[in-house]
């Protein structure tokens, strides 16, 4: 049965809750009465949305915190169409995890939960799915205005990127550093830039 307005609004505040929550107290921080004092809800509301208690809540914070990742890099990531864009999306991305740190709701909701279980590996591969595809979408761009090599495959150099950059999240997951996120998104960057070997 579909939520009400102020249903969606409740399950949606419970959500965000959680998620600050994780933020807040880090990877054992996500009590369901915590929650509750954050959000002024009733456990009879929490259940009400959650019937399936933690779990299910974490499920909800991954997909939250999994869309949150491809908007924050709004508008840069879906409009890759020249080298000061490619270098203020590069920018956006260092100031999202600065900001972050390492305390990451997605990766708590998920390592919770088990990335070995499908529902993980679904919010996971959704997630991957469409970065990959935004940064293709824009890799080919610069190569239609001739700005990246046509002999570079789209979709391998964003998988590529990609996992430079997941690398990068989580070394910085453990040690609070963003030099090796840095480095990736860098030398990712060039690569493409370098695949094209026109004068300059």
């Amino acid at each position: 049965m579909p939520l009400t307005r102020k249903g969606a609004a409740t399950r949606r505040r419970i959500i965000e809750g959680a998620a600050e929550q994780i933020r807040a107290e880090g990877v054992f921080g996500l009590r369901l009465e915590d929650v509750m004092a954050r959000t002024a809800t009733s456990k009879s509301q929490l259940f009400h949305y959650f019937p399936d208690g933690k779990d299910e809540l974490l499920l909800a914070v991954a997909r939250h915190e999994a869309a949150r990742v491809i908007d924050d890099q709004q508008p840069e990531l879906g409009a890759l169409t020249s080298w000061d864009a490619w270098y203020r999306w590069r920018d956006k991305v260092l100031a999202r995890y600065r900001a972050q740190g390492v305390d990451c709701p997605l990766h708590v909701a998920l390592s919770r939960l088990g990335t070995a279980t499908d529902a993980g590996r679904s919010v996971a591969g959704e997630l991957l799915d469409r970065w990959q595809g935004q940064l293709a979408e824009g890799i080919r761009h610069m190569q239609d205005g001739g700005e990246i090599a046509p002999a570079l495959d789209a979709d391998r150099e964003a998988a590529a990127l990609l996992a430079g950059i997941q690398g990068g999240v989580l070394i910085l997951l453990t040690t609070g550093a963003t030099t090796h996120l840095e480095a990736a998104l860098d030398l990712g960057i060039a690569h493409l830039r370098n695949g094209d070997h026109r004068d300059r």
